[in-house]
């Protein structure tokens, strides 16, 4: 009984490492060319943000506020390295 029990934990614990795995992140360059649907190598807004901010506010003032932190040159459009560029976290003082 005691292997067999040892025997279900093992195997619980190896798929739950398993299911990390596939929880990670996607690539950015993937996600980028994913949005960018005129392929010009660059997201406007709209494709930024996607269709799914159009009916909730909260998620298109989340976009809008995003979209802006990361267009540093201020052309209204990200670049593959603006959309990769994660934002800097706060420092706890």
């Amino acid at each position: 009984m005691r292997r067999l029990l040892l025997c279900a934990l093992v195997l619980c614990l190896g798929m739950g490492s398993l299911s990390a795995e596939e929880k990670k992140k996607p690539d950015p360059a993937e996600v980028f060319k994913k949005k960018d649907a005129d392929s010009n190598g660059t997201l406007s807004y709209e494709e930024f943000a996607g269709k799914k901010t159009a009916e909730d506010p909260a998620k298109t003032e989340k976009a809008k506020k995003a979209f802006a932190f990361k267009d540093k040159d201020k052309d209204m459009k990200l670049t593959l390295e603006e959309f990769k560029a994660m934002p800097e976290k706060k420092k706890k003082p």
